[in-house]
């Protein structure tokens, strides 16, 4: 029997290697003769990066970058084995799992260090990017990552203007004097699960902004900062991005990247799924599976699982879908895609235990489900 291993992260609690190991370990647990190929995936969130070193067997590049407090912190890109592909998470630089909850302030947190790490890849040589814009604590517009490519807003003095949520009312023009050239060479793939508008009631500060730290009577004034921005670009580059689907991504990181970068957006899970060509590699195997921290209706639109699954479905294999936990009202919905559906938190497993002692119980739910599959 051959088993394809390919987990998301269970957020909060394990990597999707970790993911990965754990159910292999449960599944060696009923035979250890079963062949099983760890192949973890992710859907441009945290985990991307390695999700696809480990596939293409590639490697790390580490360096040191500003988080988005400012502090100094090592941050690393991936290269991708065939070693001209430079893969950039912006959560290593800029993300929110780097601040605590109380040191949460999306007025001044910054974009800066994802910069930093495309500066730096640049001067590695690199001119072909994957940007994998999940996991922020920014609310900048990506503003941030522009002034550490060189890009200066002015103020109508010609000063630089605040860095800050505030400073973006003050912006009168935009001086490119000392923008990165090497940019206008480079190849940049945004991998991204959402497609929300920079700005307005579906936009980056009313939907993700009270993650980040937004306060409920503060989303109108950062909804009206980014607009001004936005207004901005419209005028000095001619490109609309207060409705761009994709452009309130990452706190406005997805709009910064298409306007300035001459980005392209691609669904997440498929950017990696096409990268690792996992469509090839699965050939053959007896089962898939797959899973993450919680499933429900909102996995069948764009998350990792249900990635695996329509590769999964072309080649006719059985797919597993093992979660951390599943929403009884969302079972009878991911029936009707996944032939196989587990929940760790189950009867067997407490809630909490399932939490607080992730991988074994992720292992022991692996045993119970492969004793069956198998027998």
């Amino acid at each position: 029997m051959k088993v394809i291993i390919s987990p998301d992260s269970f957020k909060g609690t394990l990597t999707a290697l970790e993911a990965a190991q754990a159910i292999e370990k449960g599944v060696k647990q009923v035979n250890e003769d079963v062949e099983t190929i760890l192949m973890p995936v992710a859907d441009g969130g945290e985990g991307t990066v390695d999700a696809l070193v480990l596939a293409t067997n590639g490697h790390y590049v580490k360096t040191t970058v500003l988080d988005p407090l400012g502090r100094e912190i090592e941050a690393s890109i991936g290269v991708l084995g065939n070693q001209t592909t430079c893969v950039i998470e912006m959560a290593s630089a800029s993300g929110i799992m780097l601040l605590h909850n109380n040191e949460r302030n999306p007025r001044v947190a910054s974009s800066y260090g994802t910069g930093q790490l495309i500066k730096y890849a640049l001067d590695q040589g690199f001119r072909d990017f994957i940007i994998c814009i999940g996991g922020s604590a920014t609310n900048d517009a990506g503003v941030g990552m522009l002034r550490a490519l060189g890009l200066r807003l002015l103020d109508r003095d010609g000063r630089d203007v605040q860095k800050n949520i505030d400073g973006l009312f003050d912006i009168r023009r935009l001086d490119f004097t000392n923008w990165d050239a090497r940019l206008a060479d480079s190849k940049i793939s945004i991998a991204c699960d959402v497609d929300n508008p920079l700005v307005g009631e579906k936009g980056a500060s009313a939907i993700f902004g009270p993650q980040k730290g937004v306060q409920e009577g503060e989303v109108l004034y950062f909804d009206q900062a980014l607009t001004y921005f936005a207004d901005v670009v419209e005028k000095e580059k001619g490109i609309r991005l207060h409705d761009y689907k994709g452009a309130g991504a990452a706190g406005g990181m997805g709009g910064a990247l298409i306007a300035f970068l001459n980005g392209a957006f691609q669904q997440g899970i498929q950017l990696v799924l096409d990268v690792m060509k996992y469509g090839e590699k699965i050939q053959g195997a007896d089962f898939v599976v797959t899973g993450e921290g919680k499933s429900d209706r909102q996995t069948l639109h764009g998350k990792a699982p249900y990635g695996v699954l329509e590769c999964t479905r072309e080649s006719g294999i059985p797919t597993v879908l093992l979660s951390g936990c599943i929403e009884e009202s969302d079972k009878e919905q991911l029936a009707e895609h996944f032939q196989y559906i587990f929940s760790v938190a189950s009867d067997s497993i407490s809630t909490e235990k399932a939490m607080s002692e992730a991988a074994s119980s992720l292992t022991q739910k692996s045993y119970e489900v492969f004793q069956k599959l198998v027998n």
